[in-house]
């Protein structure tokens, strides 16, 4: 009853996504109906559809990350795979001038990639949950600092100005095909990781208790990073960094599932889509005379919520 419920609720905020605010749509319907497809079709839809794919991205292979690592802590952008999608896009279209959709779909997975082989060589795989922060905290700064110094020598001299809105995470003015090109990478990768979660729930159990099972760990875990930095790298290079959604997502969904880590992914996608979509709808309807940036109001959603983890697991140590 309650996964029904959250999918009548997605389906509900796609919808508003799509059709508010309302009063553009009224005006260009009474003026010119043959200009209102354009307007959801070409401007709304890819907004929509990247909203939506994006969180639940975020949220599935949060999900997924934290399975892997035993972690709570473990998301794509605490472990840094967000920070490097975002520097290997910059440092293909500012400095290698590979500015095409594609090939910063293709270099921001490659960085996502480099970032989480990086968190494996400096914490390992089942790290304790401070050297996991403090390992992935270090590279989200490092992969941050790269983007800017790159922004800054770039060829370019507006390049930080023309990446700013990117940067802190933005649907607007996105197209079809940027849509396309970000999703169906991921939307490959989604469903590859979402084929993985019994195996997930059986390496909770232990490295020995899974390959009793027959699953290779291993294999499991390199196929799980590759993945999951398929599915941000591309959604980063497109619609730049958003944060603390892949952390939120599955730490909602885990209560839905009774803990099964593994049950947990589709919920976390679903909560992680209706959460970036909302974000998304109150960045586009609030009224300040400029747009506020995804990234920002979904951090102050999650701040609170990090915290929160950080003392629940510090009262369970102590106690």
């Amino acid at each position: 009853m309650t996964r029904f419920a959250i999918i009548l609720g997605l389906i509900g905020l796609a919808v508003s996504h799509l059709l508010l605010p309302w009063g553009p749509v009224e005006a260009v319907r009474a003026t010119d109906p043959e200009l209102l497809s354009t307007l959801l079709g070409e401007l709304r839809l890819p907004r929509t559809l990247l909203a939506l794919g994006y969180g639940a991205t975020l949220g599935l292979t949060g999900a997924a990350l934290q399975a892997l690592f035993a972690n709570p802590l473990a998301s794509p952008d605490l472990t840094g795979s967000t920070s490097g999608a975002a520097l290997g896009a910059v440092v293909a279209a500012y400095w290698l001038g590979f500015s095409s959709a594609l090939a910063m779909a293709f270099a921001g997975a490659v960085g996502a990639l480099c970032a989480l082989g990086l968190l494996i060589i400096l914490a390992g795989r089942r790290a304790e949950p401070a050297s996991l922060l403090l390992a992935g905290l270090a590279i989200a700064l490092a992969g941050g600092a790269g983007t800017s110094l790159a922004l800054a020598l770039a060829p370019s001299p507006f390049a930080f100005y023309d990446a700013f809105d990117w940067l802190m995470g933005s649907f607007a003015d996105r197209s079809l095909t940027q849509a396309a090109v970000a999703l169906i990478p991921a939307g490959i990768a989604f469903t590859l990781i979402a084929g993985r979660a019994n195996a997930l729930d059986l390496l909770v159990l232990g490295e020995d208790v899974a390959a009793a099972a027959g699953l290779r760990p291993r294999r499991l875990a390199l196929e799980i990073i590759i993945l999951s930095a398929v599915a941000v790298g591309a959604c980063v290079a497109v619609c730049g960094a958003i944060g603390f959604v892949g952390l939120i997502a599955p730490v909602i969904a885990r209560r839905l599932s009774a803990g099964h880590p593994g049950r947990a992914m589709l919920p976390a996608a679903a909560i992680g889509a209706g959460l970036v979509a909302l974000a998304d709808l109150v960045s586009r309807t609030v009224d300040l005379n400029r747009s506020i940036p995804v990234g920002v109001l979904t951090t102050l959603a999650g701040t609170p919520i990090f915290i929160a983890i950080l003392l629940s697991m510090r009262r369970r140590m102590t106690s």
